[in-house]
């Protein structure tokens, strides 16, 4: 028996690191998942990773939170694969870096298009499902079968500021704002909606940075950012896939409107 088990889940931005270690977590608690990215070859090869765990556990949908269009049909694309829809991870995102007074309107509305209104894109999109659901079997039954849920991200980064990501930041906290407010307006229908902000972790944003690398952080800034974690080791995608499994799975179901970190220490709170 899993956590999970006869879940199905939407998680964007799963093709890659953390999104790629919830949905292969996910499969082994018993989910079946719909992998959400941008990028058809590395969704493709998550999808892989989740049916070698569990033959006809995960399906792909390729396109960007930012577009409603898009994020109407991904979850749409899970009832019409699995039947429901249990579980919205909204972990897509991505960076543009540049210090505020030369920040372009183009890097600004991009990293918020994606960061913050694609969250509010899934959470809308998946209301049908998820919210229309539970509120006809509270007519109906007096109480929702079960307790459903959604997990967004935020960061540390947005925690504490950080220089250079005015953008990245905004929309991260933006995203605790929307997680308190659905969190009441959907917790008479047994949807429960948290937060998780990853410190620093192992993924090919944060590896160590060569000469000429796009992606990538300097061993010197790597080293020193580890100095600032009291567990004294970097943070790998499964740790954060844990956390989002407890929001996830019935352990937390009288937990909502909650925003934790899993950053080792790096951030207290």
């Amino acid at each position: 028996m899993g956590l999970l088990d006869d879940r199905v889940a939407v998680i964007t931005g799963a093709g890659r690191g953390i999104g790629r270690a919830c949905a292969l977590t996910f499969v082994r608690e018993g989910a079946k998942v719909v992998i959400n990215d941008v990028d058809e070859a590395p969704a493709n090869e998550a999808r892989a990773a989740c049916e070698e765990l569990r033959p006809g556990s995960a399906v792909i949908h390729v396109g960007s939170v930012a577009d409603r269009d898009h994020t109407d049909g991904l979850m749409k694309q899970a009832v019409d694969s699995f039947g429901k829809l249990d579980i919205l991870v909204n972990n897509a995102g991505i960076t543009r870096d540049r210090m505020a007074h030369l920040m372009t309107d183009e890097w600004w509305d991009l990293v918020i298009d994606v960061n913050l209104t694609g969250t509010f894109n899934c959470i809308r999109s998946a209301a049908p499902y998820m919210r229309d659901v539970a509120k006809r079997e509270l007519e109906e039954e007096g109480h929702p079968r079960y307790h459903r849920k959604i997990v967004t991200f935020y960061s540390t980064a947005a925690i504490r500021g950080n220089p250079g990501q005015i953008n990245y930041t905004a929309a991260k906290m933006g995203n605790v704002g929307i997680m308190r407010t659905v969190a009441q307006e959907w917790g008479r229908f047994w949807i429960n909606v948290n937060a998780v902000a990853p410190g620093f972790t192992n993924t090919r944003l944060t590896a160590p940075k060569q000469k000429g690398d796009a992606l990538g952080v300097p061993e010197e800034q790597r080293q020193a950012m580890l100095q600032r974690i009291p567990l004294g080791r970097f943070g790998e995608p499964e740790d954060i896939a844990n956390a989002v499994l407890f929001f996830s799975s019935p352990m937390s179901d009288f937990v909502t409107g909650q925003a934790i970190n899993v950053s080792g220490g790096m951030q207290i709170p």
